[in-house]
């Protein structure tokens, strides 16, 4: 390392809380197209195994992307109502206006709620929309 060349930690990935991780991994990873690590798939659970309370979905080059942790109880977020904030969310981008109708699609189709529409924005067209367990992500052109 250089004298005086500073270091950083660098992000992993983003753990998301959820009663559900196998339910909420199984959105991200078809929304998304990630994979499981070795090990988290669902063929390695068998009948009687206790369902798993952490998974980690990779990108299809093998880096890290999105963890999910048990949890006992989950508030969910009332935004845009300030009364639970969302605390975290994750943007994700699309090229293109017709991309975003065709996300949008398969967001609603894999368990998504659509919360906030600005898709008509002709600054910024997106939408705003809660994962089966509440938390919120948007999908805007960009």
């Amino acid at each position: 390392m250089d004298e005086g060349a500073e270091t950083y930690p660098q992000l992993l990935q983003t753990v998301l809380d959820c009663t559900d991780p196998r339910q909420l991994a199984e959105f991200y990873r078809e929304l998304l197209g990630l994979v499981y690590r070795a090990g988290d798939e669902p063929a390695a659970f068998g009948p009687g195994d206790p369902a798993p309370d952490w998974l980690v979905l990779l990108t299809r080059t093998g880096q890290r992307s999105l963890a999910f942790q048990q949890v006992d109880r989950l508030e969910r977020t009332t935004w845009p109502a300030p009364d639970v904030p969302q605390q975290l969310h994750l943007d994700l981008t699309v090229p293109s206006r017709e991309d975003l109708d065709v996300q949008h699609e398969r967001a609603l189709g894999f368990g998504a709620r659509l919360v906030l529409d600005r898709s008509d924005d002709p600054q910024e067209p997106l939408r705003v929309y809660a994962d089966p367990a509440g938390h919120t992500f948007c999908l805007f052109v960009a």
